[in-house]
């Protein structure tokens, strides 16, 4: 019967310039809480641990939603699946907006989360608008207006929510949001369904993968108070191991798992997923401790920054972390993926432990922030182009889809440690951690990535190209 419907109709420039303000509000809504972080903690009256636990929820559900979302747009069309997921995304950022207290808050950034399979849909309705030479413009426009947006949201966030308030913060961008979407709506010709898949979602393997993850990060928000609520890090603990057990014997026996944990058995599977989730570790502490560090007291150790000056302190990073996929496509074709990760690693580590041993200007902060974005950025993208290309082509989406689960533990993971260091660090009756909780977590962070070049020596020569 599909063989019987008209061909999609041809867009032009302003329905991708449509996608492309979408783009922009989203990156922008999706950036706003990182510089911003310090001002929520102290406004909402959370812990470190809290303040971490809020850092990464968006990005988890993002990588629960993005598979998802791109097979629902492959078998329905890629605009019917976008336009109900930024209604999602707008009814997350009017929660965030209207939140009182840190569950809220916390309620709608996991709605607001559903913003990460926007590229990926948005990617389908081009492909299948546009010819093929067109398309790549069209894809590479949309996707550096999101990283744009990512930076507006940095820079703006501060001045919006100590001008304002914090739920303008939130506000704006998701007025921007729901305008692009009714662009989108308006402009955006319907995309004709693909193929269905017969084995569809494994929704069992992601609501298991769900429970294992906001349990995961409970476990390690709680891990800082375990002596006055032993009991209920035990529970926590007992119900992480039943999650994971769960969904390994799930995906097992899933006919197309969320996540073919059997292809962790290759070398060059399990190498790179060990890489990315190490690397995501040590970027994922330096992202939530560099922020904090920013806003400690001038009269202490820090620099008594507010969320303005912080967001402005963390641009060069969010521009180093835009240039190194350019750079290490063009490093892995000329040296190797193998050369690409190696100086990544090293670059990382060195960044990390130089700001263990000096942290005393803002300068300091603002290079290693850089450094490390760029390392990560530089890792990340040739461990994707590696496993993308040392797998067969029908398993392109699975084994991406290993390294995309791999690298939102990793953030998740060094995120908490993060918070876990600076609430055991902040003695009783304080609101400032001690300097030394700072540099025990760039110290940690720095330990465990040039660890990582054990695993990184031995990669593969075959996948070097």
């Amino acid at each position: 019967m599909t063989a019987t419907l008209a061909p999609p109709v041809r867009i032009g420039k302003a329905a991708v310039g449509a996608l492309g303000m979408l783009a922009v509000a989203t990156g922008a809504l999706e950036s706003v809480v990182t510089p911003t972080l310090p001002l929520l903690q102290r406004e909402l009256d959370m812990s470190h641990a809290e303040g971490a636990l809020l850092s990464i929820v968006l990005l988890i559900t993002g990588a629960l939603v993005t598979p998802v979302a791109g097979k629902l747009g492959d078998r329905y069309g890629g605009k019917r699946v976008l336009i109900r997921l930024m209604a999602v995304v707008s009814a997350g950022g009017l929660v965030s907006a209207l939140a009182p207290n840190l569950p809220v808050l916390l309620l709608g950034q996991v709605l607001q989360g559903a913003m990460v399979g926007a590229l990926p849909l948005s990617f389908i309705v081009v492909r299948k608008h546009l010819p093929a030479g067109e398309s790549k413009v069209a894809i590479g426009v949309v996707s550096g207006l999101f990283v744009g947006g990512g930076m507006a949201g940095t820079l703006s966030a501060g001045p919006v929510a100590e001008g304002l308030s914090r739920h303008w913060m939130f506000a704006l961008p998701t007025i921007a949001v729901l305008g692009a979407t009714m662009l989108v709506n308006s402009l955006m010709p319907h995309d004709p369904p693909g193929r269905s898949d017969e084995a569809g979602v494994d929704w069992p393997g992601l609501m298991l993968l769900s429970g294992t993850l906001v349990t995961l990060m409970l476990v390690l928000a709680v891990a800082p108070d375990i002596r006055s609520q032993p009991l209920v890090l035990g529970a926590l603990i007992v119900a992480l191991a039943v999650f994971v057990t769960g969904w390994t014997a799930v995906e097992r026996r899933a006919v197309s798992p969320m996540v073919d944990l059997r292809m962790l058995a290759r070398p060059a599977m399990w190498k790179s997923c060990v890489l990315t989730f190490v690397m995501c570790v040590g970027t994922s502490v330096a992202v939530y401790l560099v922020p904090q560090l920013f806003a400690v007291s001038a009269d202490e150790y820090g620099f008594g920054a507010g969320a303005t000056e912080i967001g402005f302190y963390l641009l060069p990073g969010a521009l180093a972390a835009s240039l190194a996929g350019p750079i290490s496509g063009i490093g892995a074709r000329r040296f190797g993926s193998r050369a690409v990760v190696t100086t990544g690693i090293v670059l990382m580590t060195a960044a990390l432990i130089a700001l263990a041993a000096v942290h005393t200007e803002v300068w300091h902060l603002v290079i290693g922030k850089a450094m490390i974005s760029l390392a990560n950025g530089l890792c990340v993208t040739a461990l994707v182009t590696t496993t993308a290309t040392s797998v067969d082509q029908s398993d392109t989406g699975i084994a991406t889809s290993l390294v995309l689960v791999t690298r939102v533990l990793g953030y998740a993971v060094g995120a908490q440690i993060g918070g876990a260091l600076l609430t055991a660090g902040t003695p009783s009756g304080s609101d400032t951690p001690a300097e030394s909780a700072f540099v025990t977590g760039f110290v940690i962070a720095g330990a465990v990535t040039a660890l990582s070049l054990l695993v990184g020596r031995t990669m593969s020569k075959g996948v070097n190209a």
